[in-house]
């Protein structure tokens, strides 16, 4: 404990350094992942494929693919720009699935009224698939900013700042409230990113919160009847 007081100052800097690396992939992920896991609905034919192919890069072992990617990039191997396009690939495979599942799951039906009303297809795509896909974007931009925060760790390996390091330089002098300090701080900058999009999520999509009050009151209701039926 008297290290961590010790020590508040640098945990604060390596957990912004932390946050500069963790960020800028979960952006891009989500960016670059929307219009491929549409394509992928929208054809499909090449969705077994899309998938498929894209879910692969999620099996590739983080620490070979920091080692390999300086000399893909030209990069030097502590560069932090490794880091955030290796997490950035990670967030892509996770998220163009989650991406394609949303758009699948839009009501037919509503597209056809949106295009029987005049809707052209851009028109729809902003207005009616996705902010219906909003929930399930929403649900797997969570699990890429959680899994982009923990991956950052493995970055000290290299050499590259961040909370991890915490992890590296304990383990190498000995010091335990070092490691715990760097779990500790890891999991909490995830708790607080997790919890920012939830916020984020209940701002943008308003809606979603009515419909989760309706189905409580649904199911309420059919528990009242069966609680009636059994009297």
């Amino acid at each position: 404990m008297t290290w961590i007081v010790d020590n508040l100052d640098l945990i604060g800097e390596l957990a912004l350094v932390h946050l500069r690396l963790a960020v800028p992939p979960i952006v891009l992920a989500f960016v670059l992942s929307v219009p491929i896991g549409w394509f992928a609905w929208r054809y499909a034919w090449s969705r077994g494929v899309l998938l498929s192919v894209i879910g692969l890069i999620y099996a590739i072992p983080s620490l070979p693919l920091f080692v390999a990617l300086p000399a893909i990039l030209g990069t030097s191997r502590r560069s932090e720009l490794n880091v955030i396009v290796a997490l950035a690939l990670y967030g892509i495979a996770l998220m163009v699935r989650s991406a394609a599942d949303g758009f699948g799951g839009v009501d037919r039906d509503v597209r056809q009224a949106a295009t029987g009303v005049g809707f052209s297809g851009w028109r729809r795509f902003w207005q009616v698939d996705l902010p219906l896909a909003g929930p399930v974007l929403l649900a797997g931009l969570r699990v890429v900013a959680v899994s982009s925060v923990s991956l950052v760790t493995v970055g000290a390996v290299i050499g590259v700042q961040s909370l991890g390091s915490l992890f590296t330089d304990g383990f190498q002098r000995g010091i335990q409230a070092e490691i715990w300090a760097g779990l500790i701080a890891t999991m909490l900058l995830a708790f607080a990113i997790d919890g920012l999009l939830v916020v984020a999520g209940r701002l943008v999509m308003p809606w979603t919160r009515a419909s989760a009050r309706d189905s409580g009151g649904r199911r309420a209701g059919r528990a009242r009847e069966r609680e009636a039926a059994a009297v």
